[in-house]
């Protein structure tokens, strides 16, 4: 009996056991089919409510069928099942990929494309570019994209402030080109591309900014004002060209283009400016122009027109201060750099010129203006195949003054005027003779070395105000004949020194200042 109840004990300890496992089991199963790792009460509330009604489920650690658990021996714990949610993790960043990439502060991407630019270079895309530009305009840091492998056909427009926030990139990585009907430009335009009134603003990428000139250039009026230097290079047969070439084709058959060429990209009332990396070709007239702008960086841009495209000037600065250009291939019609009344602390080096008009300060002092210009440094520079290598060049008439000028280390091949001051310049066939002028002084010319084919130096300065404190040092330039008549070294009223011999010697470079009853400032002097 004492047996028999043990026994009875025993076997309701087990059926008990059972129950208990049985119970515990389920819910694991059920937990295990619905619960997810980091969902809120909300979400498992709601895969509650789900299960309820169902009998059949896959899934857990046991079928159901009818109500009933069928017992099976416990399996071993199995991986994740590949149904499951996995834990959350950082979304991927989608913005496009720069080969100069942006810095991680840049809140906001524009795409032309997303603005409903086509890029098949024959839509008009201005007004997507003025409504991405709109968007990037109300973010700081913004970057406005132009992507690659599309060209652009866009009109006229203005990328203007003061109201846009600051450091705004704009990524050219594709083509703009300019529209060549005269209609589309009206009377005519000062510019194509214009930057007004921002700060921080960015032009980078790899892309091009094509003006497609030639439609201006071969409308081009004879009476437009040409460069002055040409008057001294004579050619060794001079009737080798027509006077006048044969008016276009293009003019007789449909609307001349305007008077008033365009300069491609122009920034106005700017402040820490940089353009780099892009391409500028063909321009109207000048390609790039910064005209009152402070901290200005330019470097690794391309310029490229024809050398006969008139009036095509590669960089022209304008009462612009603190300017660097530097690593940059200028190719043009006209000066590669262009040095223009009002600026200050201009650094040019490691530059490559030609074709085009050289490097130059002016011109100044046209109808009667004031000119100021100071401290300008050319250095480490190129040139191939140019009209003038430095110069510069001024009005009669004028008043101010050009000071703190260096020109070092600079290589020419085959540049018909390597050395220029010219303050008799004068762009048309006549101009009137007048006493005041811009007044030039500390005007350093050190390393000029290499070929010429006209005149080694050209030195023309006022009757009334002397050229004064002019050096010259390790000057080595030798003849080349071409096709011109070449001229020996040439001087009026420069005073200075050379500081050590030239190559061929400049005698007539008169040594000391001026007669003291000479004055030897304008009487309208900038400092």
């Amino acid at each position: 009996m004492r047996g028999l109840s043990f026994r009875s004990l025993a076997f309701l300890f087990l059926i008990a056991f059972l129950v208990w496992s049985a119970s515990f089991e389920t819910c694991n199963a059920r937990r295990g089919r619905h619960w997810r790792h980091g969902r809120s009460s909300n979400s498992v509330s709601l895969s509650k409510k789900n299960n309820k009604g169902n009998i059949h489920r896959k899934g857990g650690h046991h079928n159901y069928h009818n109500g009933k658990p069928k017992p099976k021996p416990k399996p071993k714990p199995k991986a994740p099942s590949h149904n499951k949610s996995p834990p959350l993790a950082p979304a991927v960043p989608t913005k496009p990929v720069y080969d100069v990439p942006p810095p991680s502060h840049h809140s906001s991407v524009f795409n032309v494309k997303d603005f409903g630019a086509k890029g098949n270079g024959v839509s008009d895309d201005t007004k997507a570019f003025e409504a991405a530009w709109a968007a990037a305009c109300k973010v700081e840091a913004s970057i406005m994209v132009v992507p690659a492998e599309s060209v652009f056909l866009v009109g006229p427009m203005s990328f203007s402030g003061p109201y846009c926030q600051a450091n705004i990139i704009f990524q050219l990585d594709g083509t703009i080109i300019a529209p060549t009907g005269s209609k589309d430009w009206g009377k005519g335009l000062l510019w194509w591309l214009d930057f007004t009134k921002l700060k921080g603003i960015t032009i980078q990428g790899k892309g091009i900014i094509d003006g497609r000139g030639s439609v201006w250039w071969q409308d081009y009026p004879y009476d437009d004002p040409i460069d002055d230097e040409s008057k001294l290079i004579i050619p060794l047969h001079n009737n080798t060209l027509p006077d006048k070439p044969p008016t276009p084709i293009r003019s007789e058959l449909s609307g001349k283009m305007p008077s008033i060429k365009p300069t491609a990209l122009r920034f106005y009332g700017s402040f820490n400016v940089t353009v780099t990396g892009i391409t500028i070709q063909n321009s109207p007239q000048c390609h790039l122009k910064f005209d009152n702008c402070i901290g200005v960086v330019v470097h690794d841009v391309s310029v490229s027109s024809p050398g006969d495209s008139p009036n095509t000037d590669g960089i022209h600065l304008q009462n612009s201060k603190d300017v660097l250009i530097h690593t940059s291939n200028l190719a043009c019609g006209d000066d590669c750099v262009s040095i223009q009344t009002g600026c200050s602390n201009v650094y040019v080096h490691n530059v490559n010129c030609g074709p085009g008009h050289g490097i130059s300060i002016g011109s100044l002092g046209k109808e009667n203006t004031k000119a100021c210009v100071s401290n300008i440094t050319v250095r480490d520079v190129m040139m191939h195949n140019t009209m003038n290598g430095v110069r510069i060049k001024t009005w009669q008439g004028g008043s101010g003054s050009v000071q703190g000028v260096l020109f070092s280390n600079i290589q020419v091949s085959e540049v018909q005027l390597p050395i220029v001051i010219d303050q008799f310049y004068c762009d048309k066939s006549t101009c009137k003779n007048q006493t005041s002028a811009v007044a030039l002084s500390g005007i350093t010319y050190e390393r000029v070395k290499g070929t010429y084919t006209v005149k080694p130096v050209h030195f023309a300065c006022s009757d009334s105000l002397p050229c004064v404190d002019v050096t010259l040092s390790v000057i080595e330039l030798k003849p080349v004949q071409e096709r011109y008549h070449m001229y020996d070294p040439y001087c009026w009223q420069a005073f200075g020194e050379s500081t050590t011999p030239t190559h061929p010697p400049i005698a007539c470079l008169q040594t000391g200042k001026p007669p003291s009853n000479r004055p030897q400032s304008s009487p309208d002097a900038c400092f």
